[in-house]
C-alpha cells in the first residue's frame, strides 16, 4: 500500500514548467513536486547513457520526496531514459510506483488531427536522433509519415531570455523552412520540446495557414487526468491539497527568476543535489 504523496514532474531545466502549468490548470486540486536539473541542462545533445543516469537520479529523488507517480516532462528524457527505467529499474525501486513520459500521449492524438497524414516533429538533437516520435506514432498509425527537424538553438534562446529577439526570428524561420522543404505536405508540427511553446507566436507567424503547430501541454494534462481516472489506485496515492513545491539543482535564486518567464508568477524554490 502506497503512502499518498504529490505527483512528481521532472525536466532537465525550465521547459517542463509549460507542462506543469497545463496540468495544474486542469487538475488544481492535486499536489506537485517539480524538479529541474538545471545545473546539468541541456540534455538534448547528451548520450543515451548519460541522460538515462541523470533521469534515474531525478526519479529516485522524487520517489524519496514521497511521489508515487513521476511525469518525465522532458522529451529527451522520455526518448532516452523512460523505457529503461520502466522495464529495468522500477521493479527494484518500487513496483507499485509509476513513471510516465510525454511522447506516447502526444503520439496518441496525432491520428485524430492530421488530415494529410504527414506530420513534422521539431525537437532537440537527442529527441530527433532517437526516432522516438516516428516509432510511437507509427505503432499507432502506420500510414502517417513523420519528418523530424533538430532545432539546437531554440532552447538556448529561450533559457537566455532571447526568444523575442531578431536572432530567434532567424533560427525559427531557418528550421521551419528546413522541415517544410523536407516534406511540403506536413499539416501538423509537433513542438517536441517543452521550451518551444514560448516561441509559438513566432512559429505561427511563419507557418503557412494550413499547417498547425501543436504544443504538448494541454494534451499531456488531459492524458494524465484520463490515466488517473483509469487507475483509481494511483489516484488514491496522490495527495490533493493544491500545493506545489519547486526544486532545482542550480541556484534557487536563478531558477526562481527564470521560472517567471514560463509561469508568469514568482515562486519559492529549494536547491537539491542529485547523485
Amino acid at each position: 500500500m502506497l503512502k499518498p504523496g504529490p505527483i512528481g514532474v521532472f525536466d532537465s531545466g525550465y521547459g517542463g514548467l509549460t507542462i506543469l502549468s497545463e496540468i495544474q490548470a486542469l487538475m488544481p486540486e492535486y499536489d506537485y513536486c517539480y524538479l529541474g536539473d538545471n545545473s546539468r541542462a541541456p540534455y538534448g545533445a547528451r548520450s543515451f547513457e548519460v541522460v538515462y543516469e541523470f533521469t534515474k537520479q531525478a526519479v529516485t529523488a522524487l520517489f524519496d520526496m514521497g511521489c508515487n507517480l513521476v511525469i518525465l516532462a522532458c522529451n529527451t528524457a522520455s526518448a532516452k531514459a523512460l523505457r529503461t527505467i520502466q522495464q529495468k529499474d522500477l521493479p527494484n525501486m518500487n513496483p507499485d510506483k509509476r513513471v510516465l513520459g510525454i511522447i506516447r500521449p502526444t503520439a496518441e492524438i496525432i491520428g485524430q488531427i492530421t488530415r494529410s497524414r504527414h506530420v513534422g516533429v521539431l525537437g532537440t538533437v537527442g529527441t530527433i536522433q532517437s526516432q522516438s516520435y516516428p516509432i510511437e506514432i507509427n505503432k499507432l498509425f502506420p500510414d502517417i509519415k513523420v519528418t523530424g527537424e533538430a532545432c539546437p538553438m531554440w532552447v538556448p534562446l529561450v533559457e537566455n531570455n532571447e526568444y523575442e529577439s531578431e536572432g530567434a526570428d532567424y533560427f525559427v524561420k531557418k528550421n521551419l523552412d528546413n522541415i517544410l522543404a523536407k516534406d511540403p505536405d506536413i499539416d501538423i508540427l509537433i513542438l517536441g520540446c517543452t521550451h518551444y511553446p514560448l516561441l509559438l507566436h513566432k512559429i505561427k507567424k511563419i507557418l503557412p495557414k494550413e499547417v498547425t503547430a501543436l504544443p504538448q501541454g494541454e494534451y499531456i494534462a488531459h492524458s494524465l487526468k484520463d490515466y488517473l481516472r483509469r487507475h483509481p489506485e494511483m489516484d488514491g496515492a496522490c495527495t490533493k491539497n493544491g500545493e506545489t513545491h519547486y526544486f532545482t539543482t542550480e541556484s534557487s535564486e536563478k531558477f526562481s527568476g527564470a521560472a517567471t518567464i514560463f509561469l508568469n508568477k514568482e515562486i519559492e524554490v529549494k536547491h537539491i543535489t542529485l547523485d
